[in-house]
């Protein structure tokens, strides 16, 4: 089965709208500058997104070509009220922090060596599993998502940090979606209001006649995507943001709540970057071994 690009994102500041892209070059990082900034909240002095925020999703980001805030440029802010501001505009933190709700300052991406930066500096004062079961909306009788494929290094690291030191991703530096997937999903909760955005993928793949969980079918092979090449390495846990209200979207309990009971809390894959090139939409999506990626066993129920 042949699957193409269909859309391409990156997220400028983490866990606000993104940016569509016609074509991106793929860097062992991921998607170039892709949550290239994040808000610390000021009461807690840590690195914070929509699970704890959630109005940060109101929000939205794009870059400014031929600026420099180190090592990813400025960006343009556009907030609730329609209101916009820039990433060195003295005013931003202020600005942000009206719009949300809350003291925050906006900070770009530091060097892995910033420790500090990136640690968690309020779990002490937190029961962090009964906290883990609020962000992913479960109930008292309901397990834990499923983390294999994060593998103990990882696990390690985001139990002391906020992301992997020197990012701001929450796992990985690329997420993948595929259609069919979507279709599974607005088949168990045809009532929600369902929108790719709610999902944040870098990747929109897309086969009208494929049907199912196809890209968890592919966890542990390699994918060809245009010029580049990816490992997929594990199904994506999914929190609370995905039910929270979006520009044009209300808020919708029900999406979570499905993805819990249906997919054990999971929805799209992670991957990691193996060889770096460009991706276009329209690209395919080929299998290392020249076979098509096909629908595997989660296609059918």
């Amino acid at each position: 089965m042949t699957f193409v690009v269909k859309e391409i994102w990156r997220y400028p500041v983490k866990s606000m709208q993104g940016e569509r892209l016609e074509a991106s070059v793929i860097t062992a990082q991921g998607i170039p500058y892709d949550r290239g900034w994040a808000v610390r909240d000021e009461k807690t002095q840590t690195i914070r997104g929509a699970k704890h925020l959630p109005k940060l999703l109101l929000c939205s980001a794009r870059y400014l070509e031929g600026t420099s805030a180190g090592a990813v440029p400025h960006v343009e802010i556009a907030l609730p009220s329609g209101d916009k501001v820039r990433s060195d505009d003295p005013k931003v933190h202020a600005a942000i922090s009206r719009a949300i709700g809350r003291e925050v300052t906006l900070w770009p991406l530091l060097g892995a060596e910033e420790t500090d930066h990136y640690r968690i500096k309020d779990e002490a004062s937190i029961d962090v599993v009964a906290e883990w079961r609020r962000l992913f909306m479960l109930e008292p009788d309901e397990p834990l998502p499923d983390f294999d494929g994060f593998g103990p290094q990882l696990l390690k690291e985001l139990s002391e940090y906020v992301a992997p030191r020197g990012t701001y991703f929450d796992a990985f530096p690329i997420n993948v979606l595929t259609e069919s997937s979507m279709r599974w999903l607005r088949q168990r909760a045809p009532q929600a209001h369902l929108d790719v955005r709610r999902f944040r993928p870098n990747f929109l793949l897309s086969n009208d006649q494929v049907e199912g969980l196809v890209e968890d079918s592919w966890i542990g092979d390699e994918l060809r995507i245009g010029a580049a090449s990816i490992r997929i390495t594990s199904r994506a846990p999914r929190c609370v943001m995905t039910s929270h209200a979006l520009p044009d979207l209300d808020r919708d309990p029900t999406i979570i709540r499905t993805i819990v009971r249906e997919f054990r809390s999971c929805f799209s894959i992670y991957a990691e970057v193996i060889s770096p090139g460009l991706v276009r939409i329209g690209d395919e999506a080929v299998g290392a071994a020249g076979a098509h990626p096909g629908a595997g066993d989660m296609a059918a129920e």
